[in-house]
């Protein structure tokens, strides 16, 4: 079986062990795997567990799924660089938050699925849209700028 690395297939992606993509290690992981990848959209999972740092009160608190946007960006990265272009994991930053709407907080055992979508990447820079949902609820939207450090 042959893998187009550019246009994978979702079965392919949940079979990557997420701390390959990512600069974060445990207890700050704050995404469970990798369901799409396309030139665009990335799509990540998370199961919200009672032992996350950022639960509070039963539910992922909104620091928490900001953070989640930010490490689905960097699945993405981490993606591109360890499959398509070889490289190594990058560190990336939150360069910016704009236009951020909390309409919801996931509770503890439930799953959400974060789309995030690239407007623009420029010079180590992501600008991207972002939608976390449950289900069919939306739960939060933003506008985030990801900078990544070059190694």
């Amino acid at each position: 079986m042959t893998i187009d690395y550019q246009h994978p297939e979702e079965a392919f992606l949940r079979n990557i062990d997420i701390h390959e993509l990512l600069p974060q290690q445990e207890p700050f992981v704050m995404v469970s795997r990798l369901v799409h990848f396309d030139d665009v959209r990335t799509i990540c999972e998370m199961d919200i567990n009672a032992d996350n740092i950022f639960v509070e009160d039963g539910h992922l608190n909104a620091s928490g799924m900001i953070e989640n946007i930010a490490q689905t960006c960097a699945a993405r990265i981490g993606y591109v660089n360890k499959y398509i272009l070889k490289k190594a994991v990058q560190i990336g930053f939150i360069g910016a938050i704009r236009n951020l709407e909390v309409i919801g907080l996931p509770a503890v055992g439930q799953q959400i699925k974060t789309t995030v979508d690239v407007i623009e990447e420029v010079f180590g820079m992501t600008l991207a849209t972002a939608v976390i949902k449950q289900g069919d609820c939306t739960l939060m939207t933003t506008e985030m700028k990801i900078a990544v450090k070059e190694q």
